[in-house]
C-alpha cells in the first residue's frame, strides 16, 4: 500500500501527464451524458460518438425522447449492442426524469440510482462531472490500474469504490479517475502495459519489477 505521501506524488504526476481530464463522450446537456454513459456499457466511447449525434438531433430534449418510438430508438443505437435494453432505458429514464425531477437530472446517488439502466459508474461520473461533485468513477481502466498500482487488492467495484474515497482527496477524486482512464488507454493497457515509459511506474507495484 502506498503511504500518504506516494499517493500525493501519484496524484500530482498523473496531473502533470494529464492537465485536461475530460470524459471522452460528447454531450452538450446533462442528460446527454447520462444517455451516452449509458450507451457506451459493453461498448467503445468512440462508437457512441458516432451515435449520439443522429440520437439528439433527431430527439432533441427530454420530452422528445419520453415520446419516442422505443423501435426507432433501437435503429438508431444498434451498433452499440444491447440496444434493445438500451433503448428502453433511454425511454424510461427520460420519463422518469420528467415526471420526477422536473426535466432535471438528479444531483444524489440515491435518486440517479432509481433511473433505469443507471448504476454507481454512470451516477458517480454524474455526480463528477456534472454537478462536480466527489466522485469515484469505477470503470474497467480504473479497477485494472488501481489494482496494478497497489491502491488495491479487489475486482469488485463497489468495494474499489470505498477503498479509493479512502486515500483519494475529495476535490481530486473525479479528475483522479478520468486521469486513470487516460492513463489506462495511453500507458498501461490492458495487454501490454509500456511500464519502461511510465511516469509513475516508481510508485507501482507492477512497474517496479519492469523498470
Amino acid at each position: 500500500m502506498l503511504t500518504a505521501a506516494q499517493i500525493d506524488e501519484l496524484i500530482r504526476l498523473l496531473e502533470e501527464c494529464y492537465p485536461d481530464p475530460m470524459c471522452a463522450l460528447h454531450y452538450t446537456k446533462d442528460y446527454e451524458l447520462l444517455f451516452a454513459t449509458r450507451l457506451a456499457a459493453q461498448c467503445t466511447d468512440a462508437r457512441v460518438n458516432t451515435i449520439t449525434p443522429e440520437l439528439f438531433e433527431r430527439y432533441p430534449n427530454l420530452e422528445s425522447l419520453a415520446a419516442a418510438d422505443i423501435a426507432d430508438i433501437e435503429r438508431i443505437i444498434h451498433s452499440c449492442g444491447f440496444y434493445r435494453t438500451k433503448a428502453r432505458d433511454i425511454v424510461a429514464a427520460a420519463t422518469m426524469i420528467l415526471a420526477d425531477y422536473g426535466g432535471r437530472v438528479p444531483d444524489t446517488m440515491e435518486a440517479l440510482l432509481r433511473l433505469p439502466g443507471v448504476g454507481r459508474k454512470t451516477a458517480n461520473l454524474i455526480l463528477g462531472d456534472i454537478y462536480k461533485k466527489p466522485a469515484i468513477v469505477v470503470d474497467t481502466h480504473c479497477i485494472r490500474l488501481s489494482n496494478r498500482i497497489g491502491l488495491v487488492n479487489v475486482k469488485d467495484p463497489v468495494k474499489i469504490e470505498t477503498a479509493l474515497r479512502k486515500i483519494i482527496p475529495p476535490d481530486k477524486s473525479s479528475d483522479f479517475c478520468h486521469r486513470l482512464v487516460l492513463h489506462g488507454r495511453a500507458v498501461c493497457t490492458a495487454r501490454n502495459p509500456a511500464c519502461h515509459v511510465c511516469t509513475i511506474a516508481h510508485l507501482c507495484d507492477m512497474g517496479r519489477g519492469k523498470v
